[in-house]
Parts: C-alpha cells; sequence; structure tokens
C-alpha cells in the first residue's frame, strides 16, 4: 500500500491504496463518487469519466497510482458548480434524460467541451461526447442539451435550482 495525494473536486485527499489499484474503484468506495459508473470496464462506455487536470479520462483504465499531485474532477464536483448546474438545465429542458445511466459522463463531457469551445456547433458536440455510449437517446436530445447549456452560459442565466423557488 502506498499514500496516494491528490485534488478531489476541490479538496485535499490522500488514499492508501496499491498503485496499480482501479481508480475507478478508489474513487467509489474510498470516497463515495458514485456519479463514476462501471459500464464496460475496458474504457468504451465513458460511464465512468472523470476530468483529470481538466481532461476527460475513463477511471475504469486509470491506475490511482497514475493520480498522485493531479486534480481530480467528478461528475459530483462538476454538478454542484453553476456550470454544472446550468448543464443539468440544459439536459432536463432538452428532455436529455432518459435512463440516467450515461448522463453522468455525458455531464463530465460536456463540462470538457465548453470549457474548451464554449460555443460549440452539433459536429463538435457530436465529437466530444462520442466517448460516451448511450443505449435509450440516439443523442439528438443530449446534443440538444448542450447546445442550450452553451447558451445559457453564454447568458449568464442562473440555474433553476440557484433561483428564487428554484430546486435545491
Amino acid at each position: 500500500m502506498y499514500e496516494i495525494s491528490f485534488t478531489l473536486n476541490g479538496k485535499s485527499v490522500t488514499t492508501r491504496a496499491h498503485p496499480l489499484a482501479r481508480f475507478l474503484d478508489v474513487l467509489r468506495e474510498e470516497f463515495g463518487m458514485t456519479g463514476v459508473k462501471e459500464g464496460c470496464g475496458e474504457g468504451e462506455c465513458g460511464a465512468c469519466s472523470v476530468l483529470k487536470d481538466g481532461r476527460i479520462v475513463n477511471s475504469c483504465i486509470l491506475s490511482v497510482g497514475m493520480i498522485e499531485g493531479c486534480s481530480i474532477e467528478t461528475p459530483e464536483g462538476i454538478s454542484a458548480t453553476e456550470k454544472g448546474a446550468l448543464i443539468s438545465d440544459g439536459y432536463a429542458e432538452a428532455g436529455a434524460v432518459q435512463c440516467g445511466f450515461c448522463m453522468t459522463g455525458m455531464l463530465v463531457a460536456t463540462e470538457a467541451l465548453l470549457r474548451e469551445n464554449p460555443d460549440p456547433d452539433e459536429w463538435t458536440i457530436r465529437t466530444a461526447i462520442s466517448g460516451n455510449l448511450c443505449r435509450c437517446t440516439g443523442y439528438a436530445l443530449v446534443v440538444d442539451g448542450v447546445q442550450r447549456a452553451a447558451e445559457r452560459r453564454a447568458a449568464g442565466t442562473q440555474p433553476a435550482r440557484m433561483q428564487p423557488g428554484g430546486q435545491s
């Protein structure tokens, strides 16, 4: 076992783990980050996506030893921000959420995209979310949700849950 320190959703944390342990397991079991899900276990479906130093990675194929000193953002951390809440609002307005299994990975992919390109076109959005497999939506509603989130961010809209009378 080794001590591995990193920043998790803005907080400094340390874990004692074998450096080859899957980061997905450490996030879920030790830190309670259940927004990262195991879909395929092979880095193909995107359900376990997190941001590592601002770049999207699949935590199911990332060993915990590779995150020493890194900044990690999970779906929980992103959705707790105003920008993350605007993504959720965009998805809800577009009717993009169906079963919900893939949505946390979509949230991470959307945040990564909008940080890099705040006004993406449809092709750019489809490319950005292409690492996330969804069996329910057909992706059109997700693309619409991302476009709505980008528009809300550009307009400086306040997230629904942060408005008077909004959800908390």
